[in-house]
């Protein structure tokens, strides 16, 4: 009977392998923004299996991880590699959807006037959660850059997707008819 083996302890030095087999230190930067992207994927499940979270919703965070899983490959890839020609792309049109989707809840939603604080509902509440990690994601990501050369459609598509979290949250508190918390600059 085979056993499927979590363990491989070749990562207990402190290195790790990109994808196309280069070991690298743990904290390498590649490491941590494919780390952090990774863990921006995992924040969105639980945003998805929240009670309340439309079917509609629920397709685009599936979408919106499929290309995460793509965008993390590329920051786990030894561009010298040859398995580099086998990683997919993300296009102006992943960048596009989530433009869309943000302008479909945006024509529903009040003018903002204010700076928002997080809270009010678990929905609103683990959406800037996502929008939070994705920042940093993205900031991680132009570390990167500054390093290696990295795709700027990635870039440009984290920078829409924190976007893209902002408004979700503020579109919860709308579904929910909740006012939102705004920052009050005078107290």
């Amino acid at each position: 009977m085979e056993k499927n083996i979590t363990y491989t302890k070749t990562g207990d030095a402190g290195t790790t392998s990109l994808i196309g087999g280069k070991r690298v230190p743990k904290y390498d930067d590649r490491v941590e923004a494919y780390g952090t992207v990774d863990e921006l994927s995992s924040v969105i499940g639980v945003l998805y299996d929240l009670e309340g979270v439309t079917e509609e919703i629920r397709v685009t965070l599936g979408e919106i991880q499929k290309k995460l899983f793509t965008l993390e490959s590329h920051f786990a890839l030894d561009r010298e590699s040859e398995v580099s020609k086998m990683i997919p792309e993300l296009s102006e049109d992943d960048v596009k959807f989530l433009e869309h989707e943000i302008d479909v809840m945006n024509a529903e939603l009040p003018v903002l006037r204010s700076f928002v604080i997080p809270g009010g509902n678990m929905r609103s509440s683990v959406s800037h959660v996502c929008r939070t990690v994705c920042r940093r994601a993205e900031r991680q990501g132009w570390r990167l850059n500054a390093v290696e050369s990295v795709d700027k459609i990635d870039l440009r598509y984290l920078n829409r997707l924190s976007d893209y979290f902002f408004v979700l949250a503020r579109y919860f508190d709308f579904l929910l008819s909740r006012d939102e918390n705004c920052w009050d600059s005078k107290r």
